[in-house]
């Protein structure tokens, strides 16, 4: 696997690892892009902060995105010091998600900064924040949030504040443990696991436009409190995104961590986000209830090439069986095939799966023949492409042309899809040497070739 320069000076680097990059200083446009909702306190201490980044000025926009405030926010003492723009939209509820979208799509940057507008970053954070997707298009970058109590402090004071804070900027004080247990134990996600999504922040969050187009942004579905980072982290990782952990890119949060609020019905509140990010979310931690979503763990890709009526759904029957899974027919003869299987499932499906659904699962298997799954089969094949093992792999089926099975992380699909076309590279070249691809015989993984028409009497 190796590192592949793109022709504007950034890289492309295999896998996760943006520690390959090295020490170049890009300074592209900024656009930091700030949601706001009824906060003049706190955003004018975010805005006075942002005066004196160490960021050169002239390579840097805000753009403020007022959820429809009551209170509407008042740049006015900024204006003259930031290149600084508000847009609006109008009071649905809680749609810091549309809102971070709006932002954008009135911004002109490279780099997408995305702070919260009770997040004040200290002088170096922009500096630091942008360096990975400056230089790595397919970052997604969080920075360090520390909690304290602004409450008393104002927007003429917070540069001198920040600077009497700046021996607790290298230590985990003021910082929630969980997050700072989880960049530890991953290397500041250096070596992500799938549920690293949960530790990419918003309020503290960075990213080429480049990969923000791509993946598609926040969802805008999401019209309360919590849950919209996490879906866009897991959907970006799912779309290839390269996780980092950035700790020289501080920013104080006012307030304490949620878990550490006094929240009233803090359970119901939990259980509201998960029940909104479990259909989007296909980690299994989201999905403890053993209950079937639109949008599967895995896509099984069927081909209905020479199959008849029973040994399609011998196959099918094989590969649904313990997975978080569905089946999509594809053929000439998938409709007439479905017809005859007389079945009333939700997991059997007709055609190709859609955007949505491939951006958010994980794994992508393609089957062709009359192949028959053990139950541990597929789980088998996806741990060789978790994080840090391969983007594919491909069973051996001793040479026989009558069968085939592929099975590829939705990540790596995505970013050999999102670069092939800009570096030359054919896909599947760009895939082994991204990701790397491996063979394994359908032994190893229980997976089968029938032998005939098989009988489904009893």
């Amino acid at each position: 696997m190796t590192v592949i320069e793109l022709d504007d000076g950034r890289i492309i680097v295999p896998d996760n690892r943006w520690d390959l990059v090295g020490d170049s200083s890009p300074r592209p446009l900024v656009s930091v892009v700030i949601p706001y909702y009824n906060q003049p306190h706190q955003l004018g201490l975010v805005l006075e902060a942002l005066t004196a980044q160490t960021y050169p000025a002239d390579r840097l926009e805000v753009v403020v995105a007022d959820d429809g405030s009551t209170c509407s926010p008042d740049v006015s003492a900024w204006t003259s010091r930031l290149n600084l723009t508000v847009v609006t939209q109008e009071d649905k509820g809680f749609r810091a998600a549309a809102a971070r979208n709006l932002g954008v799509a009135a911004s002109s940057g490279s780099v997408l900064c995305f702070l919260d507008a009770d997040t004040v970053p200290t002088a170096d954070y922009v500096r630091h924040a942008v360096r990975l997707p400056a230089a790595v298009p397919d970052a997604l970058v969080v920075g360090r949030r520390k909690h304290a109590d602004l409450g008393q402090v104002v927007a003429d004071s917070v540069v001198e504040w920040l600077r009497g804070r700046r021996h607790l900027e290298n230590s985990h004080d003021c910082e929630p443990g969980w997050l700072v247990d989880a960049y530890d134990r991953t290397s500041s996600l250096l070596t992500p696991g799938w549920d690293s999504y949960k530790y990419l922040i918003s309020a503290v969050m960075t990213c080429s436009r480049t990969l923000f187009d791509d993946v598609g942004g926040f969802d805008p579905s999401f019209v309360r409190y919590g849950g919209e980072d996490w879906e866009l982290a897991n959907r970006a990782f799912m779309m290839g995104a390269v996780f980092a952990h950035e700790p020289r890119a501080v920013a104080w949060h006012d307030g304490p961590d949620w878990a550490e609020r006094s929240v009233r019905e803090r359970i119901s509140e939990k259980n509201s986000e998960a029940l909104a990010l479990a259909p989007l979310v296909t980690d299994p931690a989201a999905r403890t209830a053993g209950l079937s979503y639109t949008i599967p763990d895995i896509v099984v890709l069927v081909s209905t090439e020479g199959h008849t009526a029973a040994s399609l759904m011998q196959t099918v029957g094989s590969a649904l069986r313990g997975v978080d899974g569905a089946v999509w027919l594809v053929g000439p003869r998938a409709g007439s095939l479905y017809d005859q299987l007389g079945v009333h499932d939700s997991r059997v499906r007709i055609g190709r799966p859609d955007a949505s659904t491939l951006s958010r699962c994980r794994f992508v298997a393609e089957i062709a023949g009359p192949v028959v799954f053990s139950e541990s089969s597929l789980a088998l094949l996806t741990a060789h492409v978790a994080p840090g093992e391969c983007g594919q792999v491909t069973v051996d089926f001793d040479g026989s042309p009558s069968a085939s099975v592929i099975v590829a992380a939705s990540r790596a699909r995505h970013r050999v899809r999102r670069w092939a076309a800009h570096t030359g590279v054919d896909s599947d070249d760009l895939l082994r040497g991204l990701f790397g691809v491996r063979t394994v015989h359908h032994s190893e993984v229980e997976i089968d070739v029938a032998d005939g028409e098989p009988s489904l009497s009893w």
